[in-house]
């Protein structure tokens, strides 16, 4: 194993039964630390557990909704008793929202936000009281490109991501004497199960994949396990003087004047 920048460390990843959450508990993983994944899905979470446990490493499949408070609570206790408390919290889960602006319910609202920004507080402020203890930790809130910049028809998931970079500088600022870092990652297109869903709504999921690929000054779209790259890097050492910051994996997409032509 390459590095293993984080062995003897707990982490916790929300989300991670698919996609750039189940990257980032596998990368994490291979640096050394022992990662406890928190997902809503029993089946998912298990099938991952599985998958990553045949790859020798070291996870931990804790069920959580992580929109509703008790829940996060249980799920860190769990975690505090079978290891310890987390060092790492990577803030991983969320979900595209397509909505219309006035025709959009309260509650409907109400669970976008949930989701994509009230989860971190609450796994945050689960996670900080023992990183406060040790006088260390590290929070990784895994946002949007869409925190900077969006496209019509996914109300409010903008509005949401741009909300999880305010939060990560708050905390940053709030903690960071107490020696807890806290960052984002703004990925772009990455290739996710419902990227690949949204590729092959048209039938030619290769030819919709090519035209989205030229778009992209790489002329590609990430892969999940490149955006948990980034976050392994947040996690550890080599990133101790990076605090408050939003770090970009779009294979250049957000470079790009808008009305260039190829």
């Amino acid at each position: 194993m390459a590095g293993m920048r984080l062995t003897g460390k707990v982490a916790v990843v929300t989300g991670g039964a698919q996609g750039i959450g189940r990257a980032c508990c596998e990368e994490l993983a291979r640096e050394g630390a022992r990662v406890a994944f928190l997902d809503r899905n029993a089946e998912a979470g298990e099938a991952a557990r599985l998958g990553m446990e045949e790859q020798d490493l070291d996870v931990l499949f804790l069920q959580a909704d992580v929109t509703r408070e008790e829940e996060v609570a249980a799920a860190f206790a769990r975690l505090r008793e079978r290891w310890q408390p987390a060092e790492i919290l990577v803030n991983n889960a969320g979900g595209n929202t397509w909505y219309d602006p006035v025709r959009m319910s309260a509650a409907e609202w109400d669970a976008a936000m949930a989701l994509n920004l009230k989860s971190a507080w609450l796994c945050a402020r689960a996670a900080l009281p023992g990183m406060l203890e040790r006088g260390a930790g590290v929070i990784v809130n895994v946002s949007s490109l869409h925190a900077r910049m969006t496209a019509r028809g996914m109300f409010p998931y903008a509005a949401a991501k741009a909300g999880l970079v305010g939060l990560t500088r708050s905390l940053a600022l709030e903690y960071g004497p107490a020696g807890v870092r806290v960052n984002a990652v703004l990925p772009g297109w990455t290739r996710t199960p419902p990227v690949e869903a949204w590729l092959g709504r048209g039938g030619n999921p290769v030819e919709e994949e090519r035209r989205l690929a030229a778009v992209h000054p790489l002329g590609r779209i990430a892969e999940a396990r490149e955006v948990a790259r980034v976050v392994v890097f947040l996690a550890s050492g080599d990133a101790s003087a990076v605090t408050g910051a939003e770090i970009v994996a779009d294979c250049g997409l957000s470079a790009k004047y808008a009305g260039q032509e190829e």
